[in-house]
């Protein structure tokens, strides 16, 4: 999966500037969907990070966006503020180089306006989605040197045609057992440069059957499960070296038995 996302991103700065878009329509967006917890901005961080290195020697300038910052609910502002920030904060840095941009929570921005409410100043968030569209294309004529890289915890949510200006939209699941045994251990491992006992926890018999039993759960569930196996007794949470594996075991178990019904059922 990384090393997919990697060979589109590298392909976007490769290609984009050589190719006609009459031949490659590429907009240079590309899509992470999944659950919340499951890792996908730090996997855009990373993303935009391993691209640049793979340009030995290119400047490549990162922006992150809050979509929640300009959104509004004054009638009109909200499809400003996006014009205005495409049109010239992301143009501005794109033109100066090649450029990321991420996209955090894009349902927000490019909200399925087949699905929109009458109750919540529907007029504006066509607008505004709208007003994402235009941009997109306009960017991705100007500067074919831009990438941005769009999250969602709610891909149904997102307009349709947003998703189809995406060159790759890639699901990013939750992890499974080996990447669980790997965020234990991690988690183990931080907490052990504090609390020894912790620390050793990870190399103890019985370790993988707690790994095991974080399967179902993501990675933001299993290092809040820690601490809740941390917070099992009174004296665990005055003196957390006296946690054992069974605390985490059961900790585990309780998180994924206490996960909605929703989630449960994925």
């Amino acid at each position: 999966m990384k090393t997919q996302l990697l060979s589109q991103a590298v392909l976007n700065f490769t290609i984009r500037g050589k190719v006609s878009r009459t031949v490659l329509p590429l907009h240079g967006v590309i899509l992470l969907v999944g659950e919340p917890g499951t890792g996908k901005t730090s996997l855009a961080r990373g993303l935009a990070h391993r691209t640049a290195l793979a340009f030995q020697g290119g400047r490549f300038r990162l922006l992150e966006v809050e979509p929640h910052t300009l959104t509004s609910s004054a009638m009109g502002k909200t499809q400003r503020a996006v014009s205005d920030l495409f049109s010239q904060a992301i143009a501005e840095a794109a033109s100066q180089g090649p450029t990321i941009v991420l996209l955090d929570e894009v349902e927000t921005l490019a909200a399925d306006r087949s699905k929109m409410s009458l109750d919540a100043n529907p007029i504006d968030i066509h607008r505004a989605t709208d007003a994402v569209l235009v941009q997109l294309d306009a960017l991705a004529d100007r500067f074919p040197e831009l990438l941005f890289v769009a999250t969602s915890n709610f891909p149904d949510a997102v307009d349709s045609a947003f998703t189809s200006r995406c060159d790759l939209v890639l699901r990013i699941p939750l992890p499974d057992r080996e990447a669980c045994g790997r965020i234990l251990k991690d988690c183990l491992a931080g907490l052990g440069q504090t609390f020894p006992s912790i620390g050793r926890l990870a190399s103890a018999p019985g370790f993988d059957r707690c790994a095991a039993e974080c399967v179902g759960l993501d990675g933001r569930a299993i290092r809040k499960m820690v601490a809740n196996a941390l917070a099992s007794s009174p004296q665990t949470a005055v003196n957390p070296d006296q946690v054992t594996l069974e605390n985490i075991f059961a900790a585990a178990k309780s998180a994924k038995a206490n996960r909605s019904p929703e989630a449960r059922s994925k």
